[in-house]
């Protein structure tokens, strides 16, 4: 399902068909479009709630296993609308990436798309990790330990480093 919203500010234009463009590339199969005009994005959904619950029938209706925005979500909105949808959301920045991870060839190419993919997703890692927010720990432990997010935010930051410092070295060796 895709969602694209006219918002009344200044800059905000988007082309319509260029986003279905991109999800094409992307491989998706659109079965539905709902559009429509804001004045400003909910703080919350980016949607009004009547918008929303067009969303879920849609969804609904066709079976859809994921919606795409074409707009920039906040990893708060992603995951309150991943909530209330029951599916996966997807920005325009996530299918970007989406897109370019597909068809990098290259050494260094795949390695732009990781580092950026992984910066991307740092910030939306809560997501699949609300079971596991209880601290680890135990007997014979010091202390309580680390969360499991917390665990996963280190081990980014590590690859996220080890990426940089490849991408450094590919590029003196160009």
């Amino acid at each position: 399902v895709l969602v694209h919203l006219e918002l009344q500010r200044p800059g905000t234009h988007a082309d319509l068909r260029e986003f279905e463009e991109l999800v094409l590339s992307a491989g998706g199969d659109p079965v539905a479009l709902i559009g429509g005009s804001r004045q400003s994005p909910d703080a919350r959904y980016f949607v009004g709630k009547g918008k929303l619950e067009e969303i879920g029938d849609a969804v609904r209706e066709h079976g859809a296993q994921i919606v795409i925005f074409d707009h920039e979500l906040s990893p708060s909105q992603e995951r309150n609308l991943e909530k209330v949808l029951c599916c996966r959301v997807l920005d325009r920045t996530g299918l970007i990436l989406d897109i370019f991870a597909q068809r990098a060839r290259t050494h260094e190419g795949k390695l732009q798309v990781e580092l950026a993919q992984l910066q991307h997703a740092s910030t939306r890692l809560i997501r699949g990790w609300t079971h596991l927010e209880r601290q680890k720990g135990g007997i014979g432990m010091r202390g309580p330990g680390e969360t499991q997010l917390e665990t996963d935010r280190r081990l980014i930051r590590v690859r996220i480093r080890s990426i940089e410092a490849r991408l450094g070295k590919v590029r003196g060796q160009r």
